[in-house]
């Protein structure tokens, strides 16, 4: 039995956390904040509650399988799940409305033409077919094993080069694959919505983040009853019952090291803890700006991923009840120099105080660099809840009070400004997060920051990956 400390109580190191503890290893947890959950943060006020992270979850296979590995309860036992159908409404510029069905190719094709005008959703399926090579292509590699020790191929865009005549143009980011393949600005925008939505600014991310719209409409989009803390909480309790033991309010200031190898931690009160392995869910950057990790021998940072963006909520408490009609997410696209948001309105008694009121959350991607102060934010805040009218009638008239969250409050609560994506092949290699092995022998990364990426789902990944090095040694390949 090994003694593993976990840095961290995010999705992905509670993961890694749980299958340790069933692998029969003594586990324990050191958060810094009062709380589990990382970046899945609930805001509750007046009987009002919001989550603060991601609103919905995609590809649940990644939890159900954490569950059926650690428990006798599956996670439909723990959590209550429900297909988001329509998957999204679409409001664009031109005032132009689209329906999405959730996972239906067809529908969607059908949806696209009726709105968009015939051709519109053949231009969008055979992206999409182009979409699925390139997923094809990664899933393996991006998604389900280690991180290659040369991931020299994974730099290499996987995303086949649209036949023109008797030449390839090269696409070489997906605003470009937007332009020239799908030849509409709605469906353009469509696109670079999916884009923003992970974090990636479309002008700038490769063309393989074709796969993101393609894995959300192919295997759907799914909300969890309670809102998705509910997950975290879940989670949470299934770490418990495995006897892994959490530590709150216990910042981690050094990764202790013997003999070329992580041997425990330092925490913030200057106790040790000694351990056999550590895991950290913390961001990777934040380790080294912070000095966490820092070794005398010169070890080089390991290559992290930086999408420069970052993620503003508001949160809306509304009076009144849903209209008929409403859906679950609208996405409404940057018009009249209001930016592009997505407006959140589960249908969920949980999130409420009573079936008279409604609570509502809208979020933006922004930069991370540029400075704004407190009446900037609430500046931007005020064209998000603009643009966010568009979506839900009466919003003005109806609204009892907002709270606005930042990226430097995200900083604040989890240690980086940024909202790390999931991991895309080509770019050179820049988006491919880093590895889980670190450069130091029996440390180890899991979560957003680490491959393989940001988002609910690869964060739980990230948690099996680490949990299979340790547990089956050098030779772990990944999920079979």
């Amino acid at each position: 039995m090994a003694r593993i400390v976990v840095i961290g109580a995010g999705l992905g190191a509670m993961a890694a956390a749980a299958r340790l503890a069933v692998a029969g290893h003594r586990v324990t947890v050191y958060e810094r904040g009062t709380t589990y959950g990382g970046a899945v943060g609930r805001f509750a006020r007046d009987g009002f509650a919001f989550d603060t992270g991601p609103g919905l979850l995609h590809l649940p296979a990644v939890y159900r399988d954490l569950f059926v590995k650690t428990g006798k309860e599956p996670l439909e036992e723990c959590v209550t799940l429900t297909q988001v159908d329509p998957a999204s409404r679409h409001v664009f510029a031109d005032d132009t409305r689209v329906d999405l069905p959730n996972a239906s190719r067809a529908g969607t094709v059908a949806a696209l033409d009726a709105a968009l005008g015939a051709g519109a959703g053949e231009r969008w399926g055979d992206f999409l077919v182009r979409a699925r090579e390139a997923w094809d292509r990664t899933r393996r590699p991006l998604l389900e094993e280690p991180l290659p020790a040369d991931p020299a191929p994974l730099a290499r865009e996987p995303y086949p080069a649209l036949k023109a005549g008797l030449l390839r143009r090269p696409t070489t980011t997906l605003a470009q694959v937007g332009a020239r393949e799908l030849r509409d600005p709605r469906l353009a925008a469509l696109l670079d919505a999916y884009a923003w939505s992970y974090g990636f600014d479309p002008a700038t991310a490769p063309a393989s983040a074709a796969v993101l719209p393609y894995m959300e409409q192919t295997f759907g989009s799914w909300y969890v009853g309670g809102g998705l803390r509910a997950l975290a909480d879940a989670v949470y309790e299934r770490c418990r019952k495995r006897r892994v033991e959490f530590v709150f309010d216990s910042p981690v200031e050094d990764v202790l090291e013997k003999d070329g190898r992580a041997v425990g931690v330092r925490l913030a009160g200057g106790g040790t803890v000694e351990a056999d392995h550590v895991v950290s869910g913390a961001p990777v950057p934040a380790l080294y700006r912070d000095h966490v990790v820092e070794w005398s021998r010169g070890d080089a940072v390991p290559h992290h991923q930086a999408t420069g963006t970052g993620r503003v909520t508001v949160c809306l408490a509304l009076r009144g009840p849903r209209e008929a009609g409403a859906v679950h997410r609208t996405v409404v696209h940057a018009a009249g120099g209001l930016p592009t948001v997505t407006v959140l309105r589960p249908d969920d008694p949980a999130l409420r105080p009573d079936a008279d009121h409604e609570s509502v959350t809208v979020t933006a991607t922004v930069p991370t660099s540029p400075e704004r102060d407190a009446a900037g934010w609430e500046a931007f805040a005020d064209g998000m809840a603009e643009a966010a009218g568009r979506a839900v009638p009466g919003l003005r008239e109806r609204l009892l009070w907002r709270h606005v969250r930042t990226p430097e409050d995200v900083r604040r609560d989890t240690g980086a400004a940024e909202v790390p994506g999931p991991a895309l092949a080509g770019a050179g290699g820049r988006l491919l997060p880093a590895g889980n092995r670190s450069p130091l022998p029996g440390l180890w990364f899991a979560g957003g920051w680490s491959h393989p990426g940001g988002g609910l789902a690869h964060a739980g990944m990230s948690g099996a990956l680490v949990a299979g090095f340790i547990v089956e040694g050098a030779d772990f390949r990944g999920s079979q």
